[in-house]
Order: structure tokens, then C-alpha cells, then sequence
């Protein structure tokens, strides 16, 4: 009953229940007062009002329908007046707003497919499509759809930091499995696993890793449609590439197959390249304070990987080899309408185990290399004692020979005296060279008494060869 009271209530509220309970109750004074009326000319009066009022209606629909929305052109008054006129009827389709990126509907608006109207932000855009084709790329503004067109993806157009890994509280290699809130360990653990790679020398090491990205934008600034210019730029063909280009994950566990929205896809490119590189470095290559470390390496070359379309290869132990390569990541991003601004690693987490595992490495590695060391110093001090005895040599035949060298000389008859000319050299070399030495001191003093005894020995030769 309430039902059916509601709608007669509806229908006195349309211009035909006006007209007819204003012409009924007009006849109805007429009658009770037995005033005459004519059957035939009220019909014909209550004719004209009625295409009056429809008339009148029609046309302060279309006239105040242009305030509804901020419309600037005649087809667009005509758009908007044709989905206001039929709004009570039910016979429209959706009327929907999208901001930032994210589309504002009331509960079932979605699924009407008569001709509707979407109003976007500056920051918004989106492709319209069918049940069998992509129709068009819609910019900030607003869009008069067609029957059966709906929303096949929204985008947001500014630039948007995306952060993936553990948060700066976690402490995913410390904590032991909890019994009373497994669901927040498993959380921590995800994120753990969203970034977690092997170094060069079989260490997991999980960063945070920020991402800056956003819709490509174009090199001008031009109006949309609805003649609307956004600051964050609006480029179609890379919105319609973000939306309509898949890129399909295939998930290992269990051979299914999933859809990667476009705002997923910088942060799974970079996580594989941050995988990729990781293991190129030993753990402690990564944190080194001398020159460039492997962590800063590792941010670089993701960063030439997203932004440039070649870059220099890496050989397996980090080194650049000097071959230039084509990004694939580049490539990918380009083709997908993206462009990734900035990449950075911070809030490295490993487990602390792995420090001492590291430090009985090393100490096994210092032995190795300390008496790899040993043996190499040994084999140096030979080599340099052989060389220095050589040369010590040819010192004592260069100063040994410095008085008989330059200029012929008859056989000496006093051995005494050729002793002499022998050691005069030495005992001068000594005493200008190592004269503050005080082991030389000593064998100055030898030398001395050995010159003092050619001395005597020599005079001596001498008077027993005059005598005879």
C-alpha cells in the first residue's frame, strides 16, 4: 500500500499530475457551485496547458542544466541537457567523478550502460571502452559517454613515490616466529621477501627501496578536449599504453597467470634489477669506505637501467667491461607509457649472524693470504740479498781498482806497497761515507793498523833491498 501511495505521490509531483489535479479540482469548484462549463473547450484548454508545460519544462531544463557542470561550448549544452532531461527516468547511464586517479561512484553506477557523463581533475585521466574495443583516451575535464562505453582503467598523472621493502621498525632477522600475532610476522616477512636478495657470497640482504614514477608526460602542454591544460602534463597515447598494454606475471607455485596494473610494474622492474646486480657483490663489498661502494654501484646502474635506453655491462664480480648494452627495462617502461624520475636503496637489513660468520671467513682468509704474505716476503729478501751482495761486488772492484785504473803501471817489487794502494781507497771511501757510522768506527781502526803495519813492513823491504 505504501508503495502504491508513493507512487501517485510521484506522479502528481510530474507536470501531467499537476495539470490534471489543478484541472479536476478547478472543475470540481465549477460543478459544486453549478456553474456551467463546457465540456469540449476545458478539454481543449487542459490540451494547451499541457504542451505548454512540457514546452516551458523543456526549456528551463535545458536552460538551467548548463550550470550543472562547468561546460563551455554548445554541444556540450546539448549533451548535458539530454542526460539531465532523462536522469528521473532511469534511462542513463553513469555519472561518475575521478580524482587523483581513483574513480568516486555512488553503489550500482557503474554498471549502467546508458550515455552518461565523467568529470576529472587535473591529476586524472582514463580509457573508455566497449564490451568489444577501446574506444578513446579522456583527459582532465569532462566526458559525455556514449551508450554502452565504460571506464577500462583510471591513471593518476602525478609524479608518485612508491616504497616497497621492510619499514625503518622492522627487524625481520631478529625477530623469532610470535604465537600470538602470526599475522603481523607474516606481514614483516613479506616485506622482507618484496626486496630480499643474495650477494656474490651467499648473504640475503633486504633494503628499502624507494621509487619515483609517473605517466609519461608530453614535451608541451596542450588543452584537452574540454579545453582544460594540467599542470602534471597529459599525454593520450601513453595513458591509453598504461591502461591497455598487459603485462602478464606468471606465478611459479601454481602455473596461474595475473594481471599487473601499470602502477606495479616500476617497482617489480627495479626489484629485479636490484637481484640482478646484488649478486655481482660480495656483502662487504657493498658497505666498503674506499671510493665508490657496491651499494652505491648497484643504485647507479638502476637508475641508467630506467632512464637511459644503453648502458655499460657489469661482469660478474661488479668491474664494467666497456660493452654498451640495450635497457630492456628502458624499453619496457617506454612502451608501457611509464618513466621512472629516481631510484634509491637505503635501510640496508641483513641478519647479524652473518658478521661473525664474516669475521671467521676472514680470519680463515687472513691465514691464507698472511702466509702467502710470508712466503713472498721471503723470497723477496733473497732476491734482494742476492742483488745487493752482487752489487756490493762490483762496488769493492770499482774502488779496489781505482788506483790501477786509467794508467799502465810497472810490477811492484814491494808487495807492501801494492797492499797499500788496495787499501788507501777503502780506508777513504770509509771515512767519507760512514764516518758517524760507530761499527765503522771499528774497522777504520782496523784498517788503520793494518795500514801502519804495511807502513813498517814496507820500509823495512825497502832498506833490505838497498843493503843488498
Amino acid at each position: 500500500m505504501r508503495k502504491v501511495f508513493s507512487g501517485i505521490g510521484s506522479f502528481l509531483q510530474t507536470p501531467i499530475g499537476v495539470i490534471l489535479v489543478t484541472t479536476a479540482v478547478w472543475h470540481g469548484i465549477l460543478w459544486g457551485l453549478n456553474i456551467p462549463f463546457n465540456t469540449f473547450v476545458s478539454g481543449g484548454i487542459f490540451i494547451v496547458d499541457m504542451i505548454v508545460a512540457f514546452f516551458l519544462l523543456d526549456r528551463l531544463v535545458y536552460f538551467f542544466s548548463q550550470f550543472v557542470l562547468p561546460i563551455q561550448n554548445p554541444k556540450d549544452r546539448r549533451e548535458i541537457y539530454a542526460r539531465v532531461k532523462v536522469f528521473e527516468a532511469g534511462d542513463r547511464g553513469p555519472t561518475l567523478f575521478v580524482k587523483n586517479g581513483r574513480v568516486i561512484e555512488h553503489e550500482g553506477e557503474a554498471g549502467k550502460r546508458g550515455a552518461g557523463v565523467i568529470v576529472l581533475d587535473t591529476a586524472s585521466a582514463l580509457v573508455l571502452r566497449t564490451d568489444t574495443e577501446i574506444r578513446s583516451t579522456v583527459g582532465p575535464g569532462i566526458k559525455f559517454t556514449e551508450k554502452d562505453e565504460y571506464i577500462a582503467g583510471s591513471v593518476d598523472l602525478r609524479g608518485q613515490w612508491q616504497f616497497i621493502g621492510p619499514l625503518a621498525s622492522d627487524q625481520p632477522f631478529l625477530n623469532p616466529v610470535p604465537i600470538a600475532a602470526p599475522k603481523n610476522y607474516n606481514e614483516l616477512q613479506g616485506r622482507r621477501q618484496q626486496t630480499g636478495g643474495l650477494t656474490r657470497d651467499g648473504f640475503e640482504v633486504s633494503p628499502t627501496i624507494s621509487i619515483k614514477f609517473s605517466i609519461k608526460r608530453a614535451i608541451e602542454k596542450t588543452p584537452t578536449d574540454s579545453g582544460v591544460i594540467s599542470q602534471y602534463g597529459f599525454d593520450a597515447v601513453s595513458v591509453r599504453n598504461a591502461v591497455t598494454r598487459e603485462v602478464v606475471r606468471l606465478n611459479a607455485a601454481d602455473n596461474s597467470k595475473a594481471r599487473m596494473d601499470w602502477n606495479k610494474l616500476p617497482a617489480h622492474l627495479v626489484v629485479n634489477l636490484w637481484r640482478e646486480y646484488v649478486r655481482k657483490f660480495k656483502l662487504e663489498d657493498l658497505f666498503t669506505n674506499e671510493g665508490i661502494s657496491g651499494l652505491q654501484t648497484i643504485e647507479d646502474m638502476i637508475n641508467k637501467r630506467v632512464r637511459q635506453s644503453h648502458v655499460v655491462a657489469l661482469d660478474d664480480t661488479g668491474i664494467p667491461t666497456g660493452e654498451w648494452l640495450e635497457s630492456l627495462e628502458y624499453k619496457q617502461l617506454q612502451s608501457r607509457g611509464l618513466e621512472i624520475m629516481d631510484v634509491r636503496i637505503h635501510n640496508i637489513l641483513f641478519d647479524p649472524s652473518m658478521e661473525e660468520q664474516m669475521i671467521q671467513q676472514w680470519k680463515a682468509e687472513w691465514m691464507n693470504i698472511a702466509k702467502r704474505e710470508e712466503t713472498f716476503i721471503k723470497e723477496r729478501e733473497t732476491l734482494i740479498e742476492t742483488a745487493s751482495r752482487e752489487e756490493a761486488g762490483k762496488t769493492f772492484a770499482r774502488i779496489a781498482s781505482e788506483k790501477f785504473s786509467g794508467k799502465s803501471t810497472m810490477p811492484q817489487e814491494n808487495p807492501f806497497k801494492t797492499l797499500q794502494l788496495l787499501i788507501h781507497p777503502f780506508r777513504e771511501f770509509i771515512l767519507k761515507e760512514s764516518s758517524a757510522n760507530s761499527d765503522m768506527e771499528k774497522e777504520l781502526r782496523k784498517l788503520d793498523d793494518i795500514w801502519k803495519w804495511l807502513l813498517d813492513n814496507s820500509a823495512e823491504n825497502t832498506a833490505n833491498r838497498s843493503a843488498k
